[in-house]
């Protein structure tokens, strides 16, 4: 299988599924010297594991990080770095019944088209479990940024039609870590989460799920991250962010709202401030020409609803024989929480490989490390 490698210094490539022996990743081109232990890495596998809160799968996982090679006296050697985790609660006969029929929404139908059989235990490499190997390798990036001040972090936009307040969506300085950390489902509003949380309570007991947004911001950034043609920052976000299984949709800044602007409103004004170019307003989300402009950050993914529900859904089996399906097993109806951290992951790998390529974008860059005179 082609395509488990993603990035271009700050490379990883993901493996396992979800009821194998364990998943893992393998980071190439992190730089030496940099502080790193698996309590580095715990935090993020935390928030996206199962078995956590009354909205996600009762799959219960520890999802206890090994590193098995790169790291020396608690620092990064500078060559690959391979972190594992092991399974430790599959299910798998819960999948037998799928086996000769393709639910709707899921890969199962594509996977049969494209190698001729697939692993039908929980979607083998399409499950949502793979992205634990993206949330260990993010956790290396996000440590990578804050050693230059880039901080990232992600959170619950919108649960249905309930969105964060636009008191907190006008002035995201306002949106900290304790508050989303202090969310069942990572949304950094009470109120908001309390009506999402009812809301999902109805949709769990009509045997159905739900889709919603997931909002990421970047702080600290430099300008000029980004290479300006097919590599541009948002080209790299775009990817990144459609990588994940259930995204339907990406947006930068304003994003779909500008085809409905003008010119006179889209654009961010220049200002001066302090000595320091700045911009007065952001609804560029922080890119400008494929690059870093130096405001904040602003990227949101859609996620569709679970496609795995309990009520009866029509399909075809290998027979080409149209049935009527009930979907059994441990499934999450909604995969925005745990999504959440996803997002924060796959952004911070864009930025830390794009920052270490920006870094021989200047011959005064390169001369400051090997011009000895």
């Amino acid at each position: 299988m082609a395509g488990s490698t993603f990035g271009t210094l700050f490379k990883i490539t993901t493996w396992g599924e979800s009821h194998g022996a364990g998943l893992g990743v393998v980071i190439d081109g992190c730089p030496a010297g940099l502080s790193l232990s698996k309590e580095d890495i715990a935090p993020y596998m935390n928030r996206r594991r199962p078995g956590r809160g009354n909205f996600t799968t009762p799959r219960k996982e520890d999802d206890d990080v090994e590193i098995l090679s790169g790291v020396f006296n608690g620092l990064t050697t500078g060559t690959p770095i391979a972190v594992m985790v092991r399974n430790a609660d599959q299910h798998s006969k819960d999948y037998d019944k799928i086996a000769n029929y393709y639910r709707p929404g899921h890969a199962d139908y594509t996977f049969d088209e494209k190698y001729g059989f697939r692993d039908y235990r929980g979607g083998g490499r399409s499950s949502g479990r793979e992205t634990l190997s993206r949330v260990a390798a993010g956790a290396v990036a996000a440590k990578l940024l804050k050693e230059f001040g880039i901080d990232v972090l992600a959170y619950t936009h919108s649960i249905g039609n309930i969105s964060l307040p636009a008191d907190l969506l006008n002035d995201r300085s306002k949106i900290t870590r304790e508050a989303v950390l202090n969310s069942s489902l990572y949304m950094p509003d009470e109120e908001s989460t309390k009506l999402a949380e009812g809301y999902l309570e109805e949709i769990k007991k009509g045997l159905n799920s739900a889709g919603g947004i997931v909002e990421c911001v970047a702080t600290g950034l430099p300008s000029g991250l980004g290479e300006t043609v097919f590599d541009k920052l948002d080209a790299r976000l775009g990817q990144a962010l459609f990588s994940i299984g259930a995204v339907k949709g990406v947006e930068i800044g304003d994003g779909f709202a500008s085809a409905r602007s003008t010119g006179a409103d889209n654009n961010d004004a220049f200002i001066c401030e302090n000595g320091e170019i700045k911009k007065s307003t952001n609804h560029s989300g922080g890119v400008l020409g494929g690059m870093s402009d130096g405001s904040p950050l602003i990227v949101r993914a859609a996620f569709k609803p679970t496609p795995s529900i309990a009520l009866t859904q029509s399909t075809v089996n290998k027979d080409k024989e149209e049935i009527d399906i009930n979907i059994e097993g441990r499934h999450d109806p909604i995969v925005v929480s745990r999504a959440v951290v996803v997002v924060e992951s796959m952004t911070a790998l864009v930025l830390a490989d794009l920052l270490l390529q920006n870094s021989v974008s200047r011959l005064d860059n390169l001369k400051k490390i090997y011009d000895k005179k």
